[in-house]
């Protein structure tokens, strides 16, 4: 029975049946992309399934093409892992990371909310949370049975390169990017070959919507995001970051505060230097 769609606390998720819950492992390290894997192997928790961050969650494969650092998977190859590892509508789908769900855990429940697939929540402190409170790992592999899931990618709920700079310059939507402030500003940059942020973007760095490892409570979260916002709703939100991982952070965060309907520019500041002709502003 489904239980949450946005963001589901340790104690809940270790009080559902086996049978009625699919753990999705998605820890992924940024600086050593085969650490998620080992971590994995090492232990997970019970019944847990693998989803990598470069393999399963983007497609790495294609040229890029002003795509980002990590494009999106193709709507087929989604749908084959997700029948893969044994997605059912009438599982509660739990996601986690190491990250507090900041990394590749909101990217799978995002992804998933994209192919019209609503069962998907991420663990409240994720991993951390999960060991601290003393709660069973495994390291056995799972057998999942696998199934047929069909998929449609919602197109709106991705925001064009072509539509971004339509709308930002008009001021019809508001565009918060996810990255840390020194980032933003383009003091450093070390991911990217420019440094600055997209012309009229916003600061919204996803790590304010944490404290200690857990997300903060919907009503802070949903105070914070209404000041970003003004009288602006927020179905004209449109997140991004430097690749579109964190930025599905706020999204999630958004949805969990009970602001619905924001969009995300998925190939993030990466994709937008892509074209070195596109605007650039810093400060």
């Amino acid at each position: 029975m489904l239980i949450s769609h946005t963001v589901i606390d340790a104690a809940s998720a270790a009080n559902l049946r086996p049978a009625d819950v699919l753990f999705v492992d998605c820890r992924f390290d940024l600086a050593d992309a085969g650490k998620g894997d080992r971590d994995y192997a090492l232990s997970h928790l019970p019944g847990a399934v693998r989803a990598d961050l470069d393999r399963d969650l983007s497609d790495m494969l294609t040229p890029p093409n002003g795509r980002g650092r990590h494009p999106l998977p193709q709507r087929a190859a989604f749908e084959a892992f997700l029948s893969r590892i044994g997605f059912r509508p009438d599982l509660q789908v739990i996601a986690y990371d190491a990250a507090g769900g900041a990394l590749a855990a909101a990217r799978f429940w995002w992804l998933a909310r994209l192919a019209g697939l609503d069962n998907v929540a991420v663990l409240d402190g994720g991993w951390a949370a999960w060991s601290a409170a003393g709660l069973p790992v495994s390291d056995e592999v799972p057998l999942r049975t696998p199934t047929a899931v069909r998929a449609c990618f919602d197109t709106d709920g991705t925001v064009t390169t072509d539509i971004l700079l339509q709308e930002v310059g008009a001021h019809r939507i508001v565009l918060l990017d996810a990255r840390a402030p020194e980032r933003y500003r383009g003091e450093v940059e070390p991911l990217d070959p420019v440094a600055g942020h997209v012309p009229g973007a916003r600061n919204r760095p996803f790590s304010d919507n944490l404290k200690d490892g857990f997300f903060r409570s919907p009503e802070a979260l949903r105070r914070d995001f209404t000041a970003l916002l003004g009288t602006q709703p927020a179905d004209t939100v449109v997140h991004m970051c430097g690749s579109g991982v964190t930025a599905t952070h706020n999204l999630l965060a958004m949805e969990y505060a009970g602001l619905c309907g924001s969009r995300l520019y998925a190939p993030s500041w990466s994709g937008w230097v892509s074209d070195r002709a596109r605007p650039v502003a810093t400060g």
